[in-house]
């Protein structure tokens, strides 16, 4: 015979009410209460049916979670794993499921959304990107379904919608301004995909430093590229072919600056000596890297985690008003910039 709630009630000498408030880890009830009526359910055998749960409350205790297009390219992406290892985390702690997306492409993914919402499968949902005038986030606020984005929304939805994000018009504003204390001018910027608005603020922060130092943003030194790893490759060949090539790069992320390091070392250039690199993310693969990549930790895992937290708060009081929350980022110096020599001393 299957135990019920009124088993465990008896075994921990509570109301069957108070096994239920339990479950649902209200604030109600006293950390001593709760660990007793844990202690029952563990020795009973208690499973909770959240199933039968979520007809009463209304609510599936699951979130959603939704990756850009193409599942396949985004976790090759080690941006992607990290920051849902931060979700499951806090997801975890609040006795939150996670529904992932695996729509392939931009209306695949607006259809499962639509599912979503329309099903009550989700009571929330994260969004791993930000896109400029996405249709998910447009649809998320029509029908005033509770999600949170991770990245800056695009200006016009900015009014309403709760996001986390890095800073990253100043990070990118500073590793230029790093550079350019080292000698450099001719700074090359090779970014993602210019439809995500993480590409802009990285290029907004390049220009402003360039435009500080008075020194000329040129066109041709600004290249974009979807693809991760093979896209810093051809980003190389396109800025080394150049009749002045850069002497120093500005990457999107790590995985593509690997791309850019492994191109360079077949092309002979030496990195930091004749080519200095940064990039963005801190990612295990940046310190593994040879040299050992200069980047941005952008603390990944945080966003996951502070994300998660703000929409399970935004679940609970749906009334809570839109929320901005900045994770700081940190500047991680290693060994693939150098100061920039000039060519009569290196010539002497």
């Amino acid at each position: 015979m299957a135990v019920t709630i009124k088993d465990v009630a008896k075994l921990a000498n509570v109301a069957p009410s108070t096994v239920s408030r339990v479950i649902a880890n209200s604030s109600r009830i006293s950390e001593r209460t709760k660990e007793r009526v844990r202690e029952a359910m563990e020795e009973l055998g208690y499973h909770p049916n959240f199933n039968a749960r979520s007809l009463v409350n209304q609510q599936t205790n699951t979130l959603g979670v939704i990756i850009p297009s193409s599942a396949k390219i985004a976790f090759q992406n080690p941006f992607f794993p990290e920051v849902i290892r931060g979700i499951t985390s806090k997801a975890y702690l609040e006795k939150f499921g996670l529904y992932l997306s695996t729509g392939q492409t931009e209306n695949e993914i607006l259809e499962e959304v639509r599912q979503m919402v329309q099903s009550r499968r989700v009571d929330g949902i994260l969004l791993l990107y930000s896109k400029v005038d996405d249709k998910v986030i447009n649809y998320l606020i029509e029908e005033d379904f509770p999600f949170v984005l991770i990245g800056r929304p695009y200006e016009a939805e900015a009014m309403n919608v709760s996001y986390v994000n890095n800073d990253n018009l100043k990070a990118a504003k500073t590793v230029t301004e790093y550079l350019l204390l080292l000698g450099h001018e001719n700074i090359g910027f090779i970014g993602g995909n210019l439809d995500y608005v993480v590409t802009r603020d990285h290029k907004e922060g390049y220009q402003q430093a360039l435009k500080k130092a008075g020194v000329e943003s040129k066109e041709e030194y600004i290249v974009y590229y979807d693809e991760i790893q093979e896209g810093g490759q051809e980003a190389v060949i396109e800025l080394m072919s150049l009749k002045t090539p850069p002497t120093a790069l500005v990457v999107a992320d790590d995985l593509m600056a690997l791309g850019v390091l492994r191109m360079l070392d077949e092309m002979e250039i030496s990195v930091p000596e004749e080519m200095s690199v940064v990039s963005f993310n801190n990612v295990m693969l940046s310190e593994l890297s040879s040299p050992p990549l200069t980047t941005v930790d952008i603390h990944i895992y945080e966003l996951g985690f502070q994300a998660t937290d703000c929409l399970i708060k935004k679940i609970h009081d749906p009334k809570q008003p839109t929320k901005k929350i900045i994770v700081p980022h940190k500047f991680i110096k290693r060994q693939t910039c150098r100061k920039r020599i000039p060519e009569k001393e290196i010539s002497s």
